[in-house]
């Protein structure tokens, strides 16, 4: 994984030579691991709706596989949405982080992740792969 797509904002890079469902999964698999409530979107892009899938599908089974007594993460996939909606729903619905699959502004080929915490507080990409670093 190219630790340039850990940006000062999010985690964004070229969709699929610098981002794609391999690495949405292991950065995933390596920062999400005990009892979350997660909010899960994803904006227009064409590479959204397969990183999303991936998301989901990654979190679903690093929640099966946890142990017993760990907690288990409660995934609430909002779907296709905006960026502001997903900091709304983390905020109404109380949740512990919020994942929007989006490069915001920029070009088509670009995709990334927003990571955001408790009361929809970016996390910056820089931060994610200072704890990912740590395990």
């Amino acid at each position: 994984m190219d630790s340039s797509i850990f940006k000062a904002y999010d985690i964004r890079g070229k969709y699929p030579q610098e981002i794609n469902e391999k690495i949405v999964s292991e950065i995933i698999r390596r920062f999400f691991n005990s009892k979350f409530k997660i909010i899960i979107g994803h904006d227009a892009r064409l590479s959204s709706p397969s990183l999303y899938k991936a998301l989901n599908k990654n979190l679903k089974i690093d929640n099966s596989c946890l142990p017993v007594g760990m907690g288990k993460l409660k995934i609430v996939p909002a779907g296709m949405t905006t960026t502001p909606m997903l900091y709304f729903l983390v905020n109404k619905l109380k949740a512990d982080f919020g994942i929007m699959l989006t490069a915001s502004h920029n070009p088509k080929e670009y995709n990334g992740l927003k990571i955001v915490g408790k009361n929809a507080i970016p996390i910056s990409g820089k931060e994610i792969l200072r704890i990912m670093n740590k395990e």
